[in-house]
């Protein structure tokens, strides 16, 4: 038995689906297939949190909006009167319960994050419901499984859980394993579990592959399939480097800094399950499911560069905090850092010096990261300066920090290219070396470090 995840990237329009759902049909019988949202759906249900809140003369035509695009879809899929009549029964039925929602939230006029959690998690509800129903259509035992029912466990944190690998592994063998057969299709909705005390908790956005993962350590599966609109992991983003080269193995820890680093194959926290119970993950493209695709496993081969990929961010920013002796004084970088955490913000890596501390955040946490630091009294520091002009660059590769040379190589390529480099981290993992550039930089900088590694030594043009 297989855990098959489906991304939102995959269930895009009605066309691209139905061909999801052969390939399902092909080749999932006695499979688990964890589903996203249809494409835009969650964003859909988000953004209209606030909608609902002002007005509830906004509800019915939020609601109405989100069942015609799941009925349209279906239709397109289910041929079969009574089977399409059932479909709209229960999505009208889990409609309600939606509905129910946001009029409760006019009424409160207040978003908590329990609210928003259980609201953002509909998507993947609907999509699981209707390719169950298409199943069905087709004469395949497909069932619907819901997280909160079958005991997917959370630490109950909202926005941001963690499953209780342990114990949803013991309420599965109880929930979901007997109806694991040859014959059948369980479908799970991913993104979301559900607390000790009951209550819905999602795991951040692009948590479904993390449900996935969570799904197949705690059933034991053969394998966990990732299903994506690409071949798989790259040696770079083929869009900005056009000779980038499939990867196809990659350790755990190759995959979640590349995960980390902005490669969007793979949710980072999706290999802390995997690697517990020591499976594979396979990326598989539904667009050419025949192909090679990436295996991220436990250990993997050494190339001659050692490097498999450069990656990079751009939703990134620096905040910098400026004080006298910052380095050397005890106590400043424990209370700067634990305001920002305090206020939800992620703090991605710090470096410091004897006058600055420079936090590496998202870039939508720069100016509430700022204007936290501002409500410290005393303040501790002299000034604070944002930059969000800049990007990530991260090589990766097993045994970069032993391999000796690896560094000069990259920053000679960088240099060479007339590129400047601001912040830089060497050492933390095993597997990875990043930095910081100018955003201007950003295309010069991948393909000089890429074709140094992996082909011939090239500049772009300064444009």
């Amino acid at each position: 038995m297989k855990v098959v995840k489906i991304g939102g990237g995959c269930l895009n329009g009605k066309n691209v689906i139905k061909d999801i759902v052969e390939l399902i049909q092909k080749r999932c019988c006695g499979d688990v297939i964890v589903v996203s949202a249809l494409k835009g759906i969650t964003d859909y249900l988000i953004e209209n949190i606030s909608l609902a809140l002002e007005h509830e003369e906004n509800i019915p035509q939020i609601i109405n909006r989100i069942k015609s695009k799941h009925i349209n879809t279906a239709r397109h899929l289910i041929d079969e009167p009574e089977s399409m009549k059932q479909f709209s029964k229960d999505l009208n039925k889990t409609l309600t319960q939606l509905e129910r929602l946001f009029y409760g939230l006019n009424f409160t006029k207040e978003i908590t994050p329990r609210t928003y959690d259980t609201i953002s998690c509909y998507g993947e509800r609907f999509s699981a419901q209707m390719l169950t129903a298409v199943l069905r259509s087709r004469g395949v035992h497909a069932l619907c499984l819901m997280p909160h029912t079958i005991g997917m466990l959370t630490d109950g944190k909202f926005g941001d859980a963690t499953a209780n690998l342990k114990q949803t592994a013991l309420n599965f063998q109880q929930s979901v394993a007997p109806l694991i057969s040859p014959q059948t299709i369980l479908f799970v909705p991913g993104f979301y579990g559900v607390s000790e005390t009951g209550d819905i908790t999602t795991f951040g956005r692009g948590g479904s592959d993390y449900s996935a993962a969570v799904v197949a350590a705690a059933l034991n599966a053969e394998v966990l399939e990732i299903w994506k609109d690409v071949d798989g992991f790259m040696s770079a983003d083929p869009g900005y480097v056009p000779d980038a080269e499939l990867i196809p193995v990659l350790s755990y820890e190759e995959a979640a800094e590349l995960a980390y680093f902005g490669a969007k194959i793979l949710h980072p926290r999706s290999i802390e399950p995997i690697r517990a119970k020591k499976l594979d993950i396979r990326i598989t493209n539904t667009l050419n499911p025949d192909a090679q695709g990436s295996i991220v496993t436990r250990t993997s081969p050494i190339t001659r560069n050692i490097i498999k990929s450069v990656a990079y961010d751009e939703q990134i920013g620096i905040l910098k905090v400026y004080a006298s002796g910052v380095g050397a004084r005890p106590g400043i970088l424990a209370i700067v850092a634990n305001q920002l955490s305090q206020s939800g913000i992620n703090i991605r890596s710090v470096v410091t010096s004897q006058t600055c501390i420079s936090f590496l955040l998202d870039r939508k946490d720069l100016n509430p990261g700022r204007a936290a630091l501002r409500t410290i009294t005393p303040r501790p520091y002299r000034r604070i300066e944002t930059t969000d002009d800049v990007s990530l660059i991260g090589i990766v590769g097993d045994g970069v920090h032993r391999k000796k040379g690896i560094a000069a190589r990259c920053f000679a390529a960088v240099a060479a290219c007339d590129v400047n480099v601001e912040m830089i981290s060497y050492g933390p993992s095993r597997s990875a070396l990043y930095f910081i550039t100018r955003k201007s930089d950003l295309l010069r900088a991948l393909n000089a470090i890429h074709s140094t590694f992996f082909s011939t030594p090239r500049c772009l043009p300064d444009n």
